[in-house]
This record gives structure tokens, sequence and C-alpha cells, in this order.
């Protein structure tokens, strides 16, 4: 055992855990290690004549801070040699073994990508949250947000991503693909998702976003004069999404008063957008093509849902 100085003991003493910490440490108690590992195992290589596979657990718990950080696969490398936190939580020990390099975290992507694992995990942490008690309620609200991507051809194939697309929001262009989803009006988590290039209106991936068993359905006024779509998905649902004004047809008192009503609750969709893009960084794309970044995309969603339960005293027994 190393010696410990007179001086480490003196900073271990007066130590403060540090809001890292704090965070990881609900993390590791919400999420169901178990079940997503067995989900992933028959996925994962297998020790043969080359060198052996970092264990399956390591790298899932390395993918999970690649997310919460915004890291890339060379920035996570980076931050297990730094941090200490993020090693304790990795379960890496730099006196008993390297830790895992930018190559062996890029493979383990590329193999959720290959198998679109990251809807399954998304999948598996609904259902595990269900299990949990906390119930997908009749409810529904749907939302998009713009998730942008680099529009610069100053690269090695002068071109753009040719699968983002631009939009227009306002008065102002952006480029890059959506993510879609469908939260819980009485719970604010995310039941359904979807992904697209910034192009496809919203109210083309409403079906998708929809459990088939609601009773409301909000949305903003992207969504409005979709009843019959509504209703051919969940044909119990009534419509309140919101009204919208035009140039010769102001919205009528009674108009305005129900839209504030409905703002209420469908403002809830506004917490799942805020931890995955502004907590977690994912403003941006960070691959090329819809696919791989729609892999991160649910691999988030599944992460913000755990993330704004961790206190539902029902995922303290995970």
């Amino acid at each position: 055992m190393k010696q410990q100085t007179l001086a480490q003991g003196s900073f271990e003493l007066y130590r403060k855990p540090t809001k890292r910490e704090k965070f990881l440490n609900d993390m590791e108690q919400v999420i169901p290690w178990q079940a997503l590992h067995d989900l992933l195992m028959p996925y994962y290589p297998k020790a043969g004549n080359g060198r052996p596979p970092v264990g399956l657990m390591k790298m899932l718990r390395l993918h999970f801070l690649q997310h919460w950080y915004n890291l890339s696969d060379p920035g996570l490398e980076e931050a297990l040699y730094e941090s200490e936190s993020v090693r304790r939580f990795a379960g890496s020990d730099l006196g008993c073994e390297p830790v895992p390099d930018e190559t062996t975290i890029l493979r383990f992507r590329r193999m959720l990508e290959e198998y679109d694992l990251g809807r399954r995990l998304f999948a598996e942490v609904g259902r595990m949250l269900q299990e949990r008690g906390i119930k997908v309620s009749g409810g529904t609200i749907v939302d998009a947000t713009i998730i942008a991507a680099p529009s610069s051809t100053k690269n090695a194939d002068k071109e753009r991503d040719p699968e983002m697309r631009s939009t227009k929001k306002g008065n102002q262009w952006h480029f890059g693909m959506k993510l879609h989803i469908g939260v819980d009006s009485k719970t604010g988590l995310i039941h359904s998702a979807a992904a697209s290039s910034a192009n496809v209106h919203d109210s083309e991936v409403l079906p998708d976003l929809l459990h088939g068993n609601e009773t409301r359905v909000y949305g903003d006024s992207a969504y409005r004069d979709q009843a019959q779509t509504i209703r051919r998905k969940a044909p119990r649902a009534k419509d309140f999404t919101q009204a919208r004004a035009y140039r010769n047809r102001p919205l009528t008192e009674s108009e305005t008063t129900a839209n504030r009503t409905k703002s209420t609750t469908r403002a809830k969709v506004e917490h799942p957008f805020l931890v995955i893009k502004r907590l977690w960084g994912f403003s941006k794309v960070r691959y090329r093509g819809i696919a791989k970044n729609a892999t991160r995309t649910y691999v988030a969603c599944a992460l913000a849902n755990l993330f704004l339960a961790r206190r539902c005293a029902a995922l303290q027994r995970v």
C-alpha cells in the first residue's frame, strides 16, 4: 500500500464532494445496469485470438459518460486520465490497467449503431420505469427541436452532410436534423422518440409519437388540423393542440384563454429538451448521417428519463 503523506491526509480530511460526483452517484443508483448489460451482451464481441475485449459494463458506463459530458472519443479518453471521479464511475484503476483508448470507445459506439441498440436501450428503460410504477397516462405532449449540423463545406469531401437539410424557423434558416418526442403529460417523461432531417414537418412524424391509448394530445400550432391523424392512431384522443392566429383572423378571447390553459401542460415537453440540449450539450450533431445521430438521440432520451425521474422513490430500489 502506498504511504499517504501529511499533505494528502489533510486534503482528504477537508475534501468536499463535487457536483460531478453527486450527479454520478445519483445516476449510479437509478440506471438498471444489469438489464442493460444483458440486453447488449449478445452483440458484444467475445474473447478470441486477438486482444481481450474490455468488460461490457465498463464500456456501457463510458458510453453514458460520453453523453453526459458531450465528449468525443479522444475527449473521453483524456477525461479518464484527468478525472478521478470519472475513473471511479467507469471502474478504471490506473494502478492496475490503462483506460480504454479512443478506438475501443469508437468500436463500442459503432456496435450500438450497427444493431440499432440505442432504440432498444430507450425501450428497455421505458419498460423498467413502468415496471417500477411510473406509468404512462392518457395525455401525450408532442414537440420537435432542431439539432444543428455544420453547414460549412470546408472539409475533406467539400460538401455538407447530404442527409441533413435546411428549415426556416421564424425569420432564420437552420441546417441539421430534428429530434421529435412524445412526452407523458403527467410525469413529463419521454415515451416515444424519432429523428429526421430538419426539413421534415413536425406533423409528419406525429403518428410515431403516440402510443395509441391517449385521451388527450397536446402540441403547438405546428400540429394543428391533425385531428384525423390523431384519431387514426389514438381513437379515444381529443385534439388539444394550440390554435393559431392568421393575418386576417386574430385569435378570439376564448381561443387565447384555451391556448394559455393548454400551455401550462404543454410546457412539460421543454424539460427533456433542456436536459438533452443544455445540460448535456446535444444542441449540435457530432456525427455525419441521421442514423448515427439517431442512436445518440435514443440513448440521450433514455438517460434523460432516468435523470428526470431520479428522485422517484421507486427508482431508488433499482
